[in-house]
Parts: C-alpha cells; sequence; structure tokens
C-alpha cells in the first residue's frame, strides 16, 4: 500500500489540530474565553460593515438606466472617460 507523504503529513496536522481544539474546549474557563474573544471579534465585524458607505452609493443599475445599458451591451466609453481624466 501506497500513501504519500502529504497524505502522511495532512493526516497527522489534522490529528494535531483535533487534539489542541479538544483539550482547549475540555477546560472550561479556557472555552468561555475563546467564546468571549469569538464574540468580541462577531461584533467587531458587525460594526465594521454597518459603516460601509453601501447604502448611500446607491445601485449604479437603477439610478442610471442609460449608463447601465450601455455598459451592458459592451459600451468602452466609461473606461475611456475614466482613461483620460486620469493622465
Amino acid at each position: 500500500m501506497k500513501v504519500r507523504k502529504r497524505s502522511i503529513v495532512g493526516m497527522i496536522g489534522a490529528t494535531g489540530i483535533a487534539t489542541s481544539i479538544s483539550l482547549v474546549l475540555m477546560d472550561k474557563y479556557k472555552r468561555q474565553s475563546l467564546m468571549n474573544k469569538w464574540n468580541e471579534w462577531k461584533n467587531a465585524m458587525q460594526m465594521n460593515e454597518s459603516h460601509l458607505p453601501i447604502e448611500e452609493a446607491g445601485d449604479p443599475g437603477k439610478d442610471n438606466l442609460e449608463n447601465a445599458d450601455m455598459v451592458a451591451e459592451g459600451s468602452q466609453f466609461g473606461v475611456h472617460y475614466y482613461n483620460k481624466v486620469r493622465q
């Protein structure tokens, strides 16, 4: 039976990770600490999402139908205009 070295290394790594996780989750204090950190991170990500200007930007497909149609048809006017202004 031929087993690749990469497979063996992957299995050993997965076993090590599973063992580490189980040791952390067995201790009630460590488990609670991990959950607190997870909730803090999740709340921080939700706060960052709420500050994004997506709602202020609008929907270009609905707000400017003529340009959206031109782009959908393959118009390069916007690209050329952008390049011209940038120069």
